[in-house]
C-alpha cells in the first residue's frame, strides 16, 4: 500500500518548488515597473480593440503587428476565427474618435437686410419682384422663385444688389427660412461592417495597414476600454475571489463540523491560485502573455474544482473515522485517499482531455481561459490529493501532542501544590 501521508514532506517541497518561481516573477513585477511579472490586457489597463478582416487572408497576426509598431504604438494581434484579427493596444491616442454630429442648416430670418445695411430694402417685397438687371447684376428674379442667402452671396455684385434680390417674390414662400435655404445633403453611411476610422491616429493605422497589407474587407468591432472601467474590474475581480474563499471556508467548516478541514481547504485552494497566476507571471515575464477578464473567471472556476476534490476526500475521511475508530488518523486519512484516487484522477483526466482540445483547437481568442483552467485543474487535483490532507494530518498530530503535553503538565502541578 502506498503511502501518501509518510512522504507528505516530499509533497511540500514538490508544491514550493513549482510556487517560488512564480511569487518571484509576481515580486519583480512592481519593481520592473509591469515590464516583469503579470502582463495585464486592456481590459484592466485601458485601450483600444479593433476587430478586422483584409481581403488577403494569408495575412498573418505578426505581419499585422508589425505594421502597428512601425506606427509608434505596442499592440498584441490575435487570430479569432473566420479570417478575423484581434489588434489590442494600450495607447490612448488610438482609441476610436467620436462621432461628430452633423450640424443643423442656418436659420437666420433676414440674411440680406445685414449686408445690405438697408432694412426698408429687405422688407419690400415687390422691389425684388421688379428688379433690375443693373440692380442684380444681370439676373433677373421673377415672380415665385425663391433665392437663398448662399446664392445671393455668392451672385450679387454689390451689398445693394443682395438687399434687391435675397427676398422672394412670394411673402409666403419668405415666411419660412429653413424652407429656402437648400437642404444639407448627408454623407453616403456605410455598409454594415465597413465604417471603417479615417481620422485621427487609427485612420493613420488603417491608412498604414492598407498600404503595406492590402485592402480591409471588413471591420467587425471597434471599441475603447477606459480607465476607470478598468480600475472597476480589478476590484470587482478581487471582491469576488475574497468572497468566494471566505464562502467556501464557512461551508466546508459547517458541513464537517471542523474548522481544521476548511483551512486545510481553503489553504489548498489558496495553493491552485498561486500555481495559475505565478505560472502566467512567469509566462507574461519571458513570452509577454497577457491577461485579460476571462481569466478570473478562469480562476473562480479553478477555485470551485479544487474544493470539489477535496471534498471528495474530506467526506472520506469524515465516514473511515467513524468505521475505524482507534485507528491512528494519519492511517485513516491514507485509507481515504487511496480509496478515492482512482476518482479523482479519473474526472480530472476527462476534463483535462476536453481542456487540452481546446487549447489546440479553439483558437487564441479563449487561449488564455483555456490554459488558466488546465493549469488549476491539474494544480487542483494536486493539492487536493498530497497537500489538503496531509496538511489536515499535521494539524491533527500537532493538536494531539500539544494535548498531551498539557495533560502531562497537570499532575505536576498539582503535587507541587
Amino acid at each position: 500500500m502506498f503511502d501518501v501521508i509518510g512522504k507528505k514532506k516530499w509533497f511540500f517541497l514538490f508544491s514550493l518548488a513549482i510556487t517560488i518561481p512564480g511569487l518571484i516573477c509576481l515580486l519583480l513585477g512592481p519593481v520592473t515597473s509591469g515590464k516583469a511579472g503579470l502582463q495585464f490586457a486592456i481590459d484592466f489597463t485601458g485601450g483600444t480593440v479593433w476587430t478586422i478582416r483584409f481581403e488577403d487572408p494569408d495575412i498573418t497576426p505578426d505581419q499585422v503587428k508589425q505594421v502597428v509598431e512601425d506606427q509608434g504604438f505596442e499592440a498584441s494581434v490575435l487570430k479569432t476565427g473566420q479570417g478575423f484579427l484581434e489588434i489590442r493596444t494600450k495607447e490612448a491616442a488610438l482609441a476610436a474618435p467620436a462621432p461628430v454630429p452633423t450640424p443643423l442648416p442656418s436659420t437666420v430670418p433676414s440674411a440680406s437686410a445685414g449686408a445690405s445695411g438697408s432694412p426698408a430694402a429687405s422688407v419690400n417685397p415687390s422691389a425684388s419682384a421688379a428688379a433690375s438687371p443693373s440692380a442684380s447684376g444681370g439676373a433677373v428674379i421673377g415672380p415665385g422663385s425663391s433665392a437663398s442667402p448662399v446664392a445671393s452671396a455668392g451672385t450679387s455684385a454689390s451689398p445693394a444688389a443682395s438687399a434687391s434680390t435675397t427676398p422672394s417674390a412670394s411673402p409666403a414662400a419668405s415666411a419660412s427660412p429653413v424652407a429656402s435655404a437648400p437642404a444639407a445633403s448627408p454623407e453616403p453611411s456605410a455598409a454594415p461592417g465597413q465604417d471603417l476610422p479615417t481620422t485621427g491616429k487609427l485612420g493613420e493605422v488603417r491608412v498604414a495597414l492598407e498600404e503595406e497589407l492590402g485592402p480591409i474587407a471588413e471591420q467587425q468591432s471597434l471599441s475603447a476600454v477606459g480607465a476607470v472601467v478598468s480600475s472597476d474590474l480589478i476590484a470587482q475581480a478581487l471582491t469576488l475571489i475574497f468572497f468566494g474563499a471566505i464562502g467556501i471556508l464557512l461551508w466546508i467548516t459547517y458541513r464537517f463540523r471542523d474548522f481544521r478541514m476548511g483551512v486545510t481547504a481553503l489553504i489548498a485552494l489558496l495553493h491552485d491560485v498561486l500555481v495559475v497566476v505565478g505560472a502566467f507571471a512567469i509566462f507574461g515575464t519571458f513570452f509577454g502573455l497577457q491577461i485579460d477578464s476571462l481569466f478570473v473567471t478562469a480562476m473562480l472556476t479553478v477555485i470551485g474544482f479544487s474544493v470539489h476534490d477535496t471534498i471528495v476526500v474530506f467526506d472520506r475521511v469524515r465516514e473511515n473515522r467513524s468505521r475505524h475508530v482507534g485507528e491512528p488518523f494519519a492511517a485513516i486519512v491514507n485509507h481515504s485517499i487511496l480509496q478515492t484516487f482512482g476518482r479523482s484522477i479519473t474526472t480530472s483526466l476527462t476534463v483535462v482531455i476536453t481542456l487540452l482540445a481546446l487549447l489546440l483547437f479553439a483558437g487564441d481568442a479563449i487561449g488564455t481561459f483555456t490554459l488558466a483552467l488546465l493549469l488549476g485543474i491539474v494544480s487542483g487535483t494536486y493539492s487536493s490529493i498530497f497537500n489538503a490532507s496531509p496538511l489536515l494530518v499535521v494539524w491533527h498530530e500537532y493538536d494531539d501532542r500539544k494535548r498531551l503535553r498539557e495533560t502531562a503538565a497537570r499532575p505536576s502541578r498539582r503535587a507541587t501544590t
